[in-house]
């Protein structure tokens, strides 16, 4: 604390990001991130821009990066916004479309930077209960009245379940007044998008992320996709905060990954087929896990302590994320998936932890 901070920043709970250890030899499976090397072309991308163009500033507008992501999604360019990560996209959405005196709404076990976004901006929010299984109850948004904007991820994180489209669709239509941001950034292991109803619908906005399924989370690319109007609100936040978010690198790499669509495709195979194994490999176990559609898994043990099994598979310098809070899913384990080398070495150490250790007292 100090007497120079100003009045806003004593008052903020910053959002805490999973742990990036400098551990030699750890199982990283906490913060989501893709267990391959992304595609070739966007080291050969990447490589070629490291020149006498770095001397330049990258295309503010982003123009040629836009005109790949529509073209990947079958819209136009004037419906594509970019910025550096889709944590940065979200921010401006948060300032640009969901700053009103009605309060925003989202899911109370969700994305949990939605309400440090909201403390940070002045924005009032309400907390949508999940469904005792844990889904969105969509009739829950279509009664809470009157709102200033709804926000949710799809899959939902960190449990990893997924709204069908039928049900995003109903829930924009019940809502035509207010933006919906959708967040989809683990979309492509297995959700529908929500992107074919952007012509439809003015008021969706949807987040997309390079980091998760592209395996470019070091290059900080993420992308909205709605109506021009809404692009355009996106883009006038950013121009009053910073003209240039992604350098000539990350341009050219993400550019260069949208093009390589059957290393996309052979990677999600890849992921999924691990998530399934390993679904089954901790069901085998004892373990609860929800019906996940993302890169993850979200699961609890009725016997035994997620903190405790977290900090014990931590020793074994294997590594997954786990939430005190809310006291709900306290017991969860979210799980990345990783290799299937990597996948057994959690398993084989469940194993010894779960028979070394009496149930934990409830």
């Amino acid at each position: 604390m100090s007497r120079y901070w100003s009045r806003i920043v004593h008052e903020l709970t910053p959002y805490v990001p999973g742990e990036q250890p400098k551990i030699d030899g750890l199982i990283k499976l906490n913060t989501n991130e893709c267990p391959y090397a992304p595609s070739d072309r966007v080291l050969q991308a990447i490589a070629a821009q490291t020149s006498a163009d770095l001397r330049l500033y990258p295309d503010p507008q982003a123009s040629s990066l836009r005109a790949a992501i529509a073209r990947f999604h079958g819209l136009r360019p004037e419906q594509v916004f970019v910025g550096n990560g889709s944590d940065e996209v979200l921010a401006h959405a948060f300032m640009a479309l969901l700053r009103h005196d009605a309060p925003l709404l989202h899911p109370d076990i969700s994305y949990s930077f939605y309400p440090v976004y909201a403390r940070l901006y002045g924005i009032a929010t309400r907390d949508i209960p999940l469904r005792a299984d844990f889904s969105i109850a969509v009739d829950d948004y279509l009664q809470a009245g009157g709102n200033g904007g709804i926000i949710f991820p799809n899959p939902n994180a960190p449990t990893g379940m997924a709204l069908p489209l039928a049900e995003v669709e109903r829930l924009l239509a019940g809502n035509p007044d207010s933006v919906v941001v959708v967040d989809e950034a683990y979309v492509d292991f297995g959700a529908q998008t929500a992107a074919s109803l952007i012509d439809q619908y003015p008021q969706l906005l949807v987040i997309r992320t390079l980091s998760k399924a592209w395996a470019l989370a070091g290059l900080r690319v993420g992308y909205a996709l709605g109506h021009p109007d809404l692009i355009e609100a996106l883009a006038r936040v950013k121009d009053s905060f910073n003209s240039y978010p992604l350098d000539r690198l990350a341009l050219a790499g993400a550019e260069a990954a949208l093009g390589d669509t059957v290393w996309l495709q052979q990677t999600r195979e890849r992921i999924t087929r691990s998530r399934t194994q390993l679904t089954a490999g901790l069901q085998a176990r004892g373990f609860e896990v929800l019906p996940s559609q993302a890169n993850f898994v979200f699961a609890r043990h009725p016997a035994h302590s997620g903190a405790q099994l977290a900090a014990q598979l931590r020793e074994r310098r294997i590594l997954v994320r786990q939430f005190a809070r809310p006291q709900r899913i306290a017991d969860f384990l979210r799980i990345t998936i990783g290799t299937p080398a990597q996948c057994d070495a959690l398993l084989a150490a469940l194993d010894t932890l779960i028979a070394a250790q009496p149930p934990a007292a409830r």
